[in-house]
């Protein structure tokens, strides 16, 4: 990679400052996608190898963000406060798995699996742009899906959905034994 194109590429990433689709980058470098990556994944080795440099290129899905290094944070929270931190508690961090295992979803859908309302959880997620509106579903009333965001990639340090752990078949036995076993406790103290 010449070093216009580097210079070009590091302009791009840096005046956006958020994450950049691998599209508009090769739109901006009249190239194609794939060779868009491969200079992508130069500058990112670049950076990644540059001790002398505070900065990385991230990649999420099929966008790009240049970033801080991690190891800088403490040092630019001495001359900047302490992000606010969102707390995701049980029913927030269940009504996010369930959205981000079964996107598109539906409000009703992940009532449904969750057994309670979850309007407030949902209002939240999108509060903590975690989880974000993905259009309509073409049914009767014609209900908005759900899905997660880039910051939710971010928050949870995958760059893709493809990244989440999946649940082996002994351990989804075991939930739902346990589920059921909390049915029936319920059952029991109504009677």
């Amino acid at each position: 990679m010449d070093n216009k194109i580097k210079a070009c590429l590091e302009a791009i990433l840096f005046s956006f400052g958020d994450t950049v689709p691998v599209g508009k980058i090769a739109t901006a470098l009249d190239t194609d996608k794939e060779t868009a990556k491969k200079y992508l994944a130069e500058l990112q080795d670049l950076y990644a190898n540059d001790e002398s440099c505070g900065l990385r290129i991230v990649s999420y899905e099929d966008s790009y963000q240049m970033c801080t290094k991690e190891e800088y944070y403490d040092n630019l929270i001495k001359i900047n406060s302490v992000p606010k931190k969102y707390v995701l508690t049980d029913v927030l961090l269940e009504t996010l798995s369930i959205i981000a295992y079964k996107q598109p979803i539906t409000r009703l859908e992940v009532e449904k699996i969750r057994g309670v309302s979850c309007d407030h959880a949902v209002n939240k997620l999108i509060e903590y742009k975690l989880v974000k509106e993905l259009g309509r579903l073409d049914a009767p009333g014609r209900p908005l899906l759900f899905g997660t965001t880039e910051e939710f990639l971010r928050t949870f340090g995958v760059r893709s959905i493809d990244e989440l752990p999946s649940v082996k078949p002994d351990q989804l036995a075991e939930f739902k034994a346990q589920a059921e076993k909390e049915m029936n406790d319920i059952q029991t103290v109504d009677i």
